[in-house]
């Protein structure tokens, strides 16, 4: 059993980058071939162990909740035909997980998102994907990597990769100190800084384990850049105690936050599959 249980996926933004598709489409459906973006995070989850699955909605979201659930008129009119092993892959995920929904009514950062998800976590450790980051690896997914290593540090830890410096100012950047192959004992974390200011390249990707006593840091922690509620600053209060590590995953993480990394994701996906 894996010690971390519940994997929260905040999924209420607007994803303007993918205009007009997402006006009436959330952008964690958006499919890597045939299979959403989200679907592929819940997968990441289940394969570590985590089994409850939350999700901070919003308006317009409604398809996230009819996805994990049964459509008896599709599979009615599948029924009996080649094409009623398509649906295997979500039957095992709603077989195997439960989900719950919140709904975050304003926008006011992931760490607001992520308070918002509360309510569907209580008082234990605990996962957060951001959908928008595909990743592939070759063995252990990253999610799996990760609830490894919170059972020997037990704080909470961040995935990182190495990035160009030119590009800081699209991430939450970290330093720290090396404490094993891949694994930093993080003292500084800078939200989206520029390059001039940017502690290091190693760049947070969205995938977190969180510890229980992050709500309430989120909570004392005074709005950051753009006067939202950034969950690098509340990190930052946990790294400053020594609370936070820094992980190199092994694997691949493509951006679907883009238009760019998102064909990349796809021709990667078709390519993989159809070897």
């Amino acid at each position: 059993m894996s010690v971390i249980k519940k994997c929260l996926f905040p999924a209420a933004g607007y994803g303007t980058r993918f205009l007009p598709a997402t006006k009436a489409m959330p952008k964690e459906m958006l499919p890597i071939v045939t299979k959403p973006l989200i679907q592929y995070g819940v997968e990441e989850a289940m394969d570590a162990g985590i089994t409850e699955i939350g999700i901070v909605t919003g308006r317009g979201k409604r398809a996230i909740e009819d996805y994990f659930d049964i459509s008896y008129e599709l599979e009615q009119e599948i029924a009996g035909s080649d094409k009623e092993e398509l649906l295997n892959s979500t039957r095992e995920i709603m077989d195997r997980c439960t989900f719950s929904y919140t709904r975050q009514v304003e926008m006011k950062g992931l760490g607001h998102a992520i308070l918002v998800g509360e309510t569907l976590i209580g008082r234990e450790p605990f996962a957060v994907v951001l959908a928008d980051d595909y990743c592939v690896t070759e063995g252990d997914g990253v999610l799996t990597q990760m609830v490894k290593l919170y059972e020997k540090y037990q704080c909470s830890i961040v995935a990182i990769e190495e990035g160009p410096m030119d590009e800081t100012h699209k991430y939450s950047v970290i330093a720290g100190d090396l404490e094993a192959d891949g694994v930093y004992r993080v003292h500084n974390m800078v939200e989206k800084p520029a390059p001039e200011n940017a502690p290091s390249n190693l760049a947070i990707i969205g995938r977190y384990i969180l510890s229980p006593d992050i709500f309430d840091v989120i909570r004392s922690t005074p709005p950051g850049k753009n006067g939202e509620m950034q969950i690098t600053d509340a990190l930052q209060i946990q790294a400053q105690q020594g609370n936070v590590i820094g992980y190199r995953f092994q694997g691949r993480r493509f951006d679907c936050g883009s238009v760019d990394g998102f064909i990349d994701a796809t021709n990667y996906t078709y390519n993989a599959q159809s070897a």
